[in-house]
């Protein structure tokens, strides 16, 4: 049976350094380096959605059914801003997801993590309205948000570490641009989410600064 996809808020990568050669030559210091097409930097982690929505329901012992749950997250996810491309740069290796995953650190604008913060913030009103009380601790404890760590750190993950050790490992400084936000596995969300009508423009407003 094939696993149902992963719901992610993330802006996808376009370029890394000056050309291709400067990300193949993180192979120097990356295992099972992975292609440049389909990084990405993830803004918020929502999880497979039925599990989210399952969360929910426990959480509330029913009073919200976990079909209210789906139906109202997807009405959010459509309705988030969608964050203009930026500029960031890298200048480190880090170790992720307990030391399998080896990452580029990502120094980003301001403004990119104000609106990593608006979706925080507008998590917190959606589990409000879906009556799930104590909502920080929902969020830590949910298997579906995954939340680990309190504090977001902007990361691209691309390969497996080649060292033993804790890093982080310094690496030549790489300028790296980022498309607009989008809701990855968009096409997957239930009731028809993602299909658009010819009439209608599929991308909620920009953030402030969209081009």
């Amino acid at each position: 049976m094939q696993t149902p996809p992963r719901i992610t808020v993330e802006v996808p990568v376009l370029t890394i350094g000056s050309g291709p050669s400067d990300y193949e030559g993180l192979g120097s210091q990356v295992d099972a380096l992975r292609r440049q097409q389909g990084l990405h930097l993830t803004l918020l982690h929502i999880g497979v959605l039925t599990d989210f929505a399952r969360d929910i329901a426990e959480w509330t012992r029913g009073i919200t059914t976990a079909e209210e749950a789906t139906s109202q997250a997807v009405s959010w996810l459509e309705g988030l801003p969608v964050l203009a491309g930026f500029t960031g740069t890298s200048g480190r290796l880090v170790l992720l997801g307990g030391g399998r995953v080896s990452g580029l650190e990502v120094e980003v604008p301001p403004h990119v993590r104000d609106y990593q913060v608006s979706l925080v913030k507008a998590l917190h009103e959606l589990l409000d309205e879906l009556l799930v009380d104590n909502v920080d601790d929902f969020i830590l404890g949910s298997r579906a948000l995954g939340f680990r760590y309190p504090h977001w750190t902007p990361h691209v993950a691309v390969g497996r570490p080649k060292w033993r050790g804790r890093g982080p490992w310094d690496i030549d400084p790489l300028a790296i641009e980022f498309g607009e936000s989008r809701i990855r596995n968009r096409q997957f969300l239930p009731g028809g989410a993602g299909e658009v009508r010819p009439d209608q423009d599929p991308r909620p407003p920009r953030t402030e600064g969209a081009q």
